[in-house]
């Protein structure tokens, strides 16, 4: 019935134009007819024999209707000539200029008639076509904009997730309650509404959400939290309701929200103008996810970096029951990495996978999948056959610091300046006791660095990130090491800003003992300083609220202050006891550009120098 009346509408549409055209052609004058054609020379020579009687010239001058002595009548092309109309008054032509042509009243009246019954009849046709599903991009506004896979083909599992085992676990829970939900139902256990995946950028949220769709083999939708909201209010929301619909059609099935922080951040109840789209958006995914309605089984799948901003009543269990966060992998799970991403890759025999993990720590996944990758094009680069351990090395410092400038011109002062300055950072961290052992000294600039220092953090100390009290006074004096060797090599005259980073890292360090660690005795063990409020006012972003007095703040200063007086006291006793080896790796520097660790241990024990406490 609705497609035949949709015909008939066409019909009566298509009959309405058809009349709208022979409009047109209506109220024609009949001396638009004409019985022949008349060239301008003709005409010409009949008006200078007095045979023509009368003219009629169109309004444009183009045209012209002739009529002779005799009534006959004729059509001629005019030519653009001064003097045809003084022709034709000497000849006593009479002359007539036809008017242009207007439509009529009653022609207006129907064409004013015509346009609404066309502008509605579009209307209703768009409006119709929508209600059937049609795939008009204005009228699907409101839809959402989910990628749905009802057979996931991610070519992603659990096989080729390595690193995050706790959090393997927990989704892997999951994956089996989809398959075998007797096995839980039988205990009264319910399944898990919501899961959160929490993490750092890179270490595999992602990655983690693929491997479920492709354990779970049910339907699975994947949104990002910025496509709910747009800038008409309302459109969010109409998004967040048809996504749900679509899932609980599919049911069971998982949807997946990648950065949700876009669309769950905190409400700011009305203080600071909050954005009203993005605010109805997340009510409404509040009531899809834990509303009055008993819902079909959809697991919620959320991924973000930033769950600090996320809206309390988000996070309450009922919405996301489990919230997994995903860390930086440790020695192991780097290993297991670096495993995954090594197949396909043609690695030569002395590759060491575990040094690789050792040398890497603080690296996510992506960062390892990325060194690998930097590996492979620096050794196709060199035109090698197979990636050496040798070019992993290159590619670890590459992707640290950057690319080497071996191109970059030095002159002898200025290499000189640099290899004391890093001589000075190798020799203050060897001799600091339970410190990070030196790795490499370079003098070859990468990035912004003029030279560079590695070291070798504990693996026990980035996995528990629990640093004492000496460890942190130690860094302070490593930091400093640098900025010393110049004032004992060229005078304090004759410093350069090339210790301006270390100074900021030592300024820093210093504070936050002082103020947040409770390691000075006059301030005593007590954090000061508050985090803001709500994020419009800035929280999560490194700023503090100062909640001290000024009596306070002077003390602070002071303390700051004693901190950075002692660690310039430490590595300059240890550099003025031991100028012998800053001038011996100074000169290894200069002509080699580069000293590694056992050459440096190897110096050491030259000049009998060992690590020791310097107060």
């Amino acid at each position: 019935m609705n497609k035949r009346w949709r015909n008939r509408g066409l019909y009566v549409l298509l009959a309405v134009v058809v009349i709208a055209i022979a409009t047109a052609f209506l109220d024609r004058p009949d001396s638009e007819s004409t019985s022949r054609s008349l060239r301008y020379s003709e005409l010409i020579e009949e008006i200078q024999d007095n045979q023509v009687s009368r003219i009629l010239i169109s309004s444009d001058r183009s045209t012209a209707q002739v009529i002779e002595n005799d009534g006959q009548r004729a059509e001629v092309n005019l030519v653009p000539d001064k003097n045809f109309i003084k022709q034709l008054l000497d000849h006593k032509v009479d002359i007539a200029v036809q008017p242009s042509r207007q439509t009529g009243g009653w022609q207006q009246n129907l064409v004013g008639f015509i346009f609404p019954i066309l502008l509605l009849g579009g209307l209703f046709l768009l409006v119709r076509r929508a209600q059937n599903g049609g795939n008009n991009p204005a009228m699907n506004f409101g839809k959402s904009k989910a990628r749905v896979q009802m057979e996931p083909e991610t070519q992603v599992t659990f096989s080729d997730v390595a690193g995050v085992e706790g959090a393997k676990i927990e989704l892997e829970e999951v994956v089996d309650f989809l398959k075998n939900p007797d096995r839980f139902t039988s205990l009264g256990a319910k399944i898990p509404k919501g899961i959160l995946l929490a993490g750092s950028p890179g270490t595999g949220k992602t990655l983690l959400a693929k491997a479920v769709a492709g354990e779970a083999r049910v339907p699975f939708f994947s949104i990002a939290g910025s496509e709910f909201v747009e800038m008409f209010v309302g459109v969010g929301a109409s998004r967040v309701r048809d996504l749900f619909e679509q899932a609980r059609k599919s049911s069971p099935c998982i949807v997946f929200i990648d950065e949700i922080d876009a669309v769950g951040r905190q409400r700011s109840g009305g203080l600071g103008g909050g954005n009203d789209e993005r605010e109805q958006t997340l009510n409404q995914l509040l009531t899809e996810m834990d509303g009055f309605e008993n819902k079909a089984e959809i697991i919620i799948l959320a991924a973000t970096n930033r769950p600090d901003v996320l809206d309390a009543a988000l996070l309450r269990p009922g919405r996301f029951d489990r919230q997994v966060t995903v860390d930086y992998p440790d020695a192991s799970g780097r290993r297991q990495i670096i495993e995954v991403h090594a197949r396909g890759k043609t690695l030569a025999k002395d590759v060491d996978l575990d040094k690789i993990a050792r040398r890497t720590p603080g690296f996510t996944g992506a960062d390892l999948a990325n060194l690998l990758n930097e590996a492979a094009i620096l050794a196709a680069r060199n035109e090698f056959t197979e990636i050496s351990m040798d070019v992993i090395n290159e590619a670890i410092e590459r992707v640290m610091a950057g690319p080497e400038k071996k191109n970059r011109v030095m002159s002898e002062k200025h290499k000189l300046l640099v290899a004391y300055h890093e001589a000075g950072h190798a020799i203050v961290g060897a001799l600091m006791p339970d410190y990070d052992s030196v790795e490499k000294v370079s003098i070859v600039p990468r990035g912004n660095a003029g030279g560079l220092t590695f070291f070798t953090p504990s693996q026990e100390r980035m996995e528990s990130g629990l640093y004492s009290r000496s460890y942190l006074q130690n860094q302070m004096a490593v930091a400093l090491g640098g900025r010393v060797a110049e004032e004992i090599v060229y005078g304090e005259d004759e410093v350069t800003t090339g210790a301006s980073s270390d100074l900021q890292t030592v300024a820093r360090l210093a504070r936050q003992m002082v103020t947040n660690f409770g390691m000075s005795e006059r301030v005593g063990p007590i954090a000061l300083g508050r985090s803001q409020g709500g994020m419009f006012l800035g929280r999560g972003m490194g700023s503090n609220e100062r909640d001290f007095s000024e009596d306070t703040a002077e003390v602070i200063d002071e303390e700051v202050s004693k901190l950075v007086s002692l660690a310039h006291k430490r590595a300059t006793a240890i550099l003025q006891d031991n100028i012998a080896v800053l001038k011996e790796l100074a000169s290894m520097l200069i002509e080699n550009e580069t000293v590694n660790t056992q050459e440096i241990q190897e110096l050491l024990v030259r000049y009998d120098v060992r690590a020791a406490e310097y107060l």
